[in-house]
This record gives structure tokens, sequence and C-alpha cells, in this order.
């Protein structure tokens, strides 16, 4: 008995573990907004699924919209062209 509660402690731990650190960062969104609405509290599940803490909720408290958008068509930093490596393949 003993050993299957041990096993079903390291089972839960390698499934936190891996839906905190590879799990994208959508998926982890989602899944703090679902623990928040079950009861806990969301600095700390953000904090732990490392995700911004109302991100995604629409309150703009993260400040990924004020961000603003990169030009389109801006000539690199160096004042240079683009340059293009041809490769050759020899079989």
């Amino acid at each position: 008995m003993w050993q299957t509660i041990i096993v079903a402690l390291i089972v839960a731990a390698a499934l936190l573990h891996f839906s905190t650190k590879y799990l994208p960062a959508g998926v982890r969104r989602a899944i703090v907004r679902g623990l928040v609405r079950c009861g806990l509290d969301e600095a700390k599940m953000s904090k732990l699924f490392k995700v911004a803490p109302g991100c995604g909720s629409g309150c703009g408290s993260c400040g990924s919209c004020d961000t603003p958008a990169p030009p389109a068509n801006t000539p690199p930093a160096d004042g240079g062209t683009k340059r293009v490596i041809m490769m050759h393949v020899q079989r």
C-alpha cells in the first residue's frame, strides 16, 4: 500500500513539473485560469506556472497590449543589404 502511495506522489510531482515547464504558455495560462476559478490564489499559481498574473483575461495588467508592433519594411541595423549564402550540394 505504501508503495502505491509513493508511486502516485512521484507521478503527480512529475506531472506538475512537466506542466509548469514544458507546456506552451497558452495552455499554462488556461490551467491557471481554471485553478483560479476553483478558488486558488492567482498570484501564487501564476508564479508556479511561470506566466504573468492576469495575462489573457483582458484586464490590461500585464502590459502586453501596450507594446507597439515593429515596423514592417525597415532596413537592417548595419545599413547593408540582405546577404544570401549560396550553398553547392556535392553528391
